[in-house]
């Protein structure tokens, strides 16, 4: 059966200090391209995307960028075989964008994210 991932108690606590400390928030966006400051090398100084929901355009400066868009999954084959076949959990909205999007600027990609995959039978 289902194995509960525990973490779904984390997330309207960072929400809450987020609304805090920030002054205006922005929901829904699909960051699409980084931008780099013209006037420092080899530094990103925003972001363009739009809204999912309106269509609207957002660009956003910045004095730091963090790409935080999570890893790839869906890429191969999970080793599993028979009842285990296709049970283990990937995230289906893990589309490798954070590796896209610094990669779309330039970066050098020197080390990787590595995490595991858990799985969710018994």
């Amino acid at each position: 059966w289902q194995i509960m991932i525990n973490g779904e108690s984390f997330k309207p606590i960072v929400a809450e200090a987020a609304r805090k400390s920030a002054d205006k928030i922005y929901n829904r966006i699909m960051v699409t391209h980084l931008l780099m400051d013209e006037s420092k090398e080899n530094r990103v100084g925003g972001a363009v995307g739009f809204n999912c929901r309106t269509g609207a355009y957002h660009v956003f400066r910045a004095k730091a960028v963090i790409v935080a868009a999570g890893g790839a999954s869906h890429i191969f084959k999970p080793r599993s075989v028979g009842e285990g076949m296709g049970r283990t959990w990937y995230a289906p909205w893990s589309s490798g964008s954070a590796y896209a999007l610094p990669i779309g600027v330039g970066a050098k990609m020197t080390q990787m994210e590595n995490r595991i995959v858990l799985t969710r039978f018994k």
